[in-house]
């Protein structure tokens, strides 16, 4: 052991050592961060701080303390102490070797030898630590600035206390006794002190480690740190990595924020040493996961099986929920026996539900579910339930353009036409009628049980008022109607409220021609109708306005018999004939065949509208309301009854002159009879 002085002189020449040391590690360290950095390069490196400081081995090889081989000191004799304390003083071994020869030889040949063999351990110490090599060491002393670690070899080792974590008190979290990997960056700088960093040691332990997980494509751990641009920062120990955003997840996520802090399992997908660079993939590990998950499941899925599962998203058509490794489409006709309208009325992204398996296909990995399949099918008891013809409550869901859905309970929804909504108010909007979410009473009219179908009514909550008219308005019954519209063929007349009746365009008048019912009527005029026919089941009622006044044909046959020639006026001429007035709103077709006896091409040659004319009737149809009348007949009559007449004129004057004739028997008669005839021919 040391006197005292000697221990006090050692500990002084310690001090600048240590901050040598700190000074160099952080050198190396940072030229080891900047730099390029490979086992070769180490190697490169640890050879070429050999050749560099042969003297600081040199140096070295003058120990304070004999030590072993294995680095353990090694006790000295009191005598030995002194020699060695004397050894220092001189020159050399060899000189002081010499001086205790000649005094006392055979003590001194084996003091020699004893130093011989310590010279030797002490090179044997030296030659088992290398620069660039990282071994165990044991932490022997702690402070603020610095850790002292004993490596084995001839000195300690001091590394600063920005290598370590520290506490809340500023110091290293290490303590004395604890083994610790070191790197040896100089085994002895220029004042013989041994240079270690525990930093740098860690980071090639870690590289080490990184490559060999890269290269057997192990997992490994790391803790994201922050966000950076691409993705995330991950620490691996003393390294940092990057995790790209479209590895973190299956999918790339939303929020970056929320792996800040956790601890992420990943695959190294590229590494280089040279650059510093290591690139993560945790999405690779979550696909082995997945195919893992998938397989174990797919062997084990059946259809009619009840699995849990979590909603991972949701379309307008449905939702996706993880299986487990797997994810099955909920269809949102699946998720239950009412309407759904959209999915999200039923779940929602990150709901834990259960569900049905439905069907399985194992090519294409696809899977269906079912939520309404876990309970009865509420149409399988329709029929029980809601017997047709029976009163029903249920609540307004739904309106459309045709009608309005009503639900009788979950699952079962029945469709009121916009036909079965009133009896008499027609074309008219469902949501005049009935408001969503009202609860309102209907009839079951049918039911449709495979196609999952019920039809409901309003209207036969009431009586039927068509029904009614029969009773209230029978056939021939005058009332008064107020004209609601007009068409091309008829006016409609509202004779109640919701009831209307139609008086066709040939039921308008009598005997007048009716191109347009505009003509007689116009909407909103009160008039006098009646009831020609009522049908319930089409809900029609025909009208008439002409039936209000006695039909003027019933005197026409009596009036107008074929063969008699009445007097007529023409109204209108056509190229087929002639129509002629023969009194109010009564008229008969003069055909052109019968204008002349000749052919005419046109009738305006023989006559002209507002002629009034002799004519023949030579046709009558009551049914038909037609009436054939004949000009040249009726000028042939004329002409016939003439004639007659004129023969009767003369036949008349012919019977004196026969008289006077037969009394004249003389000659006298016969002269004055030539008298006579004479003064005739000279008037």
């Amino acid at each position: 052991m040391m006197n005292e002085d000697s221990k006090n002189e050692q500990e002084t020449t310690d001090q600048p050592t240590v901050e040598v040391e700190t000074t160099s590690a952080v050198e190396t360290e940072e030229k080891l961060e900047s730099s390029p950095a490979s086992d070769d390069d180490s190697q490169s490196e640890e050879q070429s701080a050999e050749e560099r400081h042969p003297q600081d081995e040199e140096q070295g090889a003058q120990p304070t303390e004999e030590t072993g081989e294995n680095g353990e000191e090694v006790p000295l004799s009191e005598g030995e102490s002194d020699e060695a304390q004397s050894t220092d003083e001189t020159p050399s071994v060899d000189e002081s070797a010499a001086v205790e020869v000649s005094t006392d030889a055979p003590e001194a040949i084996s003091e020699l030898a004893e130093i011989e063999s310590l010279e030797e351990a002490y090179d044997n110490s030296l030659r088992a630590f290398s620069e660039g090599e990282i071994v165990k060491g044991t932490v022997i002393n702690v402070d603020h600035d610095e850790v002292m670690v004993d490596i084995g070899f001839k000195s300690e080792g001091y590394i600063p206390v920005s290598e370590f974590e520290v506490d809340e008190n500023r110091m290293p979290a290490v303590n004395v006794g604890d083994s610790i990997d070191v790197y040896i960056v100089r085994r002895e700088d220029a004042e013989g002190q041994l240079v270690l960093s525990k930093e740098i040691a860690d980071q090639k332990l870690v590289w080490d480690e990184i490559t060999e997980a890269y290269e057997a494509e192990r997992i490994v751990t790391g803790t994201v740190v922050q966000r950076i641009k691409g993705g995330l920062q991950v620490d691996l120990g003393k390294l940092r990595a990057f995790l790209p955003a479209s590895q973190i997840e299956l999918r790339p996520p939303q929020d970056f924020e929320q792996y800040i802090g956790q601890n992420l399992e990943a695959k190294v997908v590229k590494l280089s040493k040279r650059r510093r660079n290591i690139v993560l993939s945790r999405r690779v590990v979550l696909e082995e996961e997945l195919a893992a998950q998938k397989t174990a499941l797919f062997e084990n899925l059946a259809t009619e099986q009840i699995r849990s599962g979590v909603v991972k998203s949701i379309t307008t058509f449905g939702a996706f929920v993880d299986l487990g490794g797997i994810d099955g489409l909920l269809h949102k006709t699946d998720m239950s026996w009412r309407r759904v309208n959209h999915p999200s009325e039923v779940v929602s992204v990150g709901d834990e539900i259960e569900v049905m398996v439905i069907s399985v296909d194992r090519d294409t990995e696809k899977v269906s579910l079912g939520l309404k399949q876990k309970t009865l099918d509420p149409w399988e008891s329709v029929e029980e339930k809601y017997p047709i013809s029976s009163t029903v409550t249920g609540k307004v869901v739904g309106i459309v353009n045709y009608g309005a859905f009503l639900e009788l309970e979950e699952g079962v929804e029945g469709l009121i036409h916009i036909s079965e909504m009133s009896w008499t108010r027609r074309n008219i909007a469902p949501s005049k009628v009935v408001a969503k979410d009202d609860v309102i009473d209907a009839v079951v009219l049918d039911i449709d049980r495979g196609n999952q179908k019920l039809s409901l009514g309003l209207k036969q909550l009431h009586p039927n008022p068509w029904e009614l008219l029969e009773t209230k308005y029978p056939v021939g019954t005058k009332l008064m109607g107020r004209v609601r519209n007009l068409t091309n063929f008829g006016a409609f007349v509202e004779i109640e409220e919701g009831i209307d009746g139609l008086i066709h365009i040939s039921d308008l008048s009598w005997l007048k021609r009716i191109v347009d019912p505009r003509e007689v009527l116009k909407e909103g005029d009160k008039v006098e109708v009646m009831v020609l026919s009522i049908d319930p089941a089409q809900q029609k009622i025909s009208l008439g306005l002409k039936q209000i006044e006695p039909d003027p044909w019933i005197e026409v046959p009596n009036k107008y018999k074929i063969g008699s020639v009445v007097r007529g006026k023409v109204v209108n001429i056509t190229s087929f004939g002639v129509f002629a007035q023969l009194e109010d709103d009564i008229e008969g077709l003069i055909h052109i065949s019968e204008l002349a006896e000749q052919r005419i091409e046109k009738p305006e040659d023989i006559v002209s509208v507002g002629e009034e004319l002799n004519l023949k009737v030579i046709h009558l149809d009551p049914t038909e309301r037609r009436i054939g009348l004949s000009l040249k007949a009726a000028q042939a009559e004329q002409e016939r009854a003439t004639i007659t007449q004129y023969q009767q004129k003369q036949q008349e004057s012919s019977q004196p002159r026969q008289k006077d004739r037969e009394e004249m028997t003389a000659f006298g008669g016969l002269l004055k009879e030539e008298l006579n005839k004479s003064g005739s021919e000279d008037n």
